[in-house]
């Protein structure tokens, strides 16, 4: 039996770096204060086990997908290329209709079906059982895939997708212009019950304890929805993860810089305060209202529950 109608979406997010493109279906755009090029190497918290370029973005935005979940102790996604086919499909179409979109429309060059959902069934996937959808999609000029996955990481909304622990699979689609303009499209799906994501009444947090040369400014008109509405520049967001069949409790949420006596003044991102409606019940952030000092160690700690437990977390990271 198909039962895709009962497939749970959760926040779709697209990401256009150095412009504003209006984008269907809850996404938008970020710059999320990354240096621009091709770099492959020099982001924030990587390590000897970040995987090798191959110069293909598609390829590399997954594997970087992948090693930035391993590093705060998500399961690695299983790459699907019947999920590719949807992914690989809409990045042609938005480069066709030159547009950045969650969302097709029917007799438009490239047409595979009008929304992510529709997308996977076109390309043969089959649905049973419970099951949750995402996607997340850059687009940008002269960008790696490392560098378009990291810019999605980033942008919170996005993060929220990427960083889901239930999702079991992953397939990614990169299609670029003569004039150098890439789209990178990554879709994630939890098939025949969702995935075991991380432990009960456990978090995962990004930054990481001891992560450096974190990025310190988020340019958060770049997102759509935007996150922070009435500021553009704004610090680094900082953020708490659990598996989105659990109830995450905001108690408190601060950051400081190590040594200082105030905690800085931040926006805090839930389900209840989120004024977009886009965060769900096992994500928080907060998002400082302005831009992280450089060179500087944050110190963060997070007083909350997990399906009413109790649970505390204090950790560092330090800025580039």
């Amino acid at each position: 039996m198909n039962n895709i109608h009962r497939a749970r979406q959760i926040a779709l997010a697209c990401t256009a770096a150095w412009a504003l493109v209006a984008c269907g279906g809850g996404g938008g755009g970020s710059n999320a204060g990354a240096s621009n090029g091709t770099q492959s190497t020099g982001f924030s918290g990587q390590d000897a086990s970040a995987p090798a370029p191959t110069n293909n973005i598609a390829t590399d935005g997954l594997n970087w997908i992948n090693y930035r979940r391993g590093q705060i102790g998500m399961p690695a996604l299983t790459h699907s290329s019947v999920i590719d086919v949807a992914a690989q499909g809409h990045s042609n179409y938005q480069r066709t209709n030159n547009i950045v979109t969650h969302t097709q429309t029917a007799g438009k060059p490239g047409y595979t079906g009008a929304d992510l959902q529709d997308r996977l069934q076109a390309a043969g996937y089959i649905f049973t059982g419970e099951n949750a959808i995402g996607e997340v999609i850059s687009a940008t000029s002269g960008g790696s895939g490392f560098y378009m996955a990291e810019e999605l990481i980033t942008a919170i909304y996005h993060r929220f997708v990427i960083f889901e622990p239930v999702f079991k699979e992953i397939g990614t689609g990169a299609a670029t212009t003569s004039a150098n303009y890439s789209y990178f499209t990554a879709d994630f799906v939890a098939n025949e019950g969702y995935g075991p994501g991380i432990p009960a009444g456990t978090v995962v947090t990004w930054p990481f304890n001891g992560q450096t040369q974190v990025p310190s400014t988020f340019l958060s008109d770049y997102e759509e929805p935007d996150p922070v509405p009435n500021i553009n520049a704004v610090g680094y967001p900082v953020s708490v993860h659990t598996n989105l069949t659990r109830k995450l409790t905001v108690q408190s949420f601060t950051i400081r810089a190590h040594g200082a006596g105030a905690d800085l003044q931040s926006m805090l991102l839930d389900k209840d305060t989120d004024v977009n409606k886009t965060t769900s019940q096992s994500v928080a952030a907060i998002i400082p209202t302005a831009p992280l000092a450089s060179g500087t160690t944050y110190d963060v700690t997070f007083n909350g529950a997990v399906d009413g437990t109790p649970i505390s977390r204090s950790w560092s990271f330090t800025t580039k």
